[in-house]
């Protein structure tokens, strides 16, 4: 039971800081989408390169944040079924969840995008559009970082609810544990 609390634990603290550090590229995002709007409505300028950029950046966020948010149960739910009910049953839903639809929905899109990232990396692929981003074969990459992220946290979820079911709750970290306001 140590060795699955202590999985458990390194699988919360990667996501967590992964779900962190992309945060910061809303940052990114806003900023760039401030400039580019700007630049053209203003100076009448504008940058393919620039447009791809929040563009891509959107798709990062949100490949890579999608693990921190199945941490902290930021997933839509039916709460109506959920919520009010014990720990024992959110644990079993939670468990064959991550079981039965989770886990091979991640297989089945990382095995499903293992040609079509390959194929991007034989070719360095780059954007189509005429001064575009260099390195498209390096976001196509983020479905992997997705499928890691993901799977990891439903593996995680699935050892939970295992321990939940055994009487031995393992909490999700809470906002003060993290560090978040």
């Amino acid at each position: 039971m140590q060795a699955l609390a202590s999985f458990i634990r390194t699988v919360d603290r990667f996501n967590d800081a992964v779900g962190r550090a992309v945060s910061w590229l809303t940052l990114a995002m806003v900023l760039i989408t401030f400039g580019v709007v700007v630049l053209r409505y203003v100076f009448s300028l504008g940058w393919v390169w620039m447009q791809e950029s929040y563009v891509w950046i959107h798709g990062i966020v949100f490949m890579l944040g999608a693990g921190y948010t199945l941490l902290h149960n930021g997933h839509v739910r039916v709460d109506i079924f959920y919520r009010p009910k014990s720990a024992e049953y959110k644990a079993w839903v939670d468990l064959l969840g991550a079981l039965i639809l989770l886990l091979p929905v991640i297989a089945l899109t990382f095995f499903g995008s293992w040609e079509y990232v390959l194929k991007s990396w034989a070719g360095l692929e780059e954007s189509r559009e005429a001064g575009g981003l260099p390195g498209l074969f390096l976001l196509k990459s983020v479905i992997w970082g997705f499928c890691l992220c993901v799977g990891l946290q439903g593996l995680s979820l699935a050892a939970r609810s295992l321990l939940t079911l055994k009487g031995t709750p393992l909490s999700v970290p809470n906002e003060e544990e993290s560090g978040s306001p």
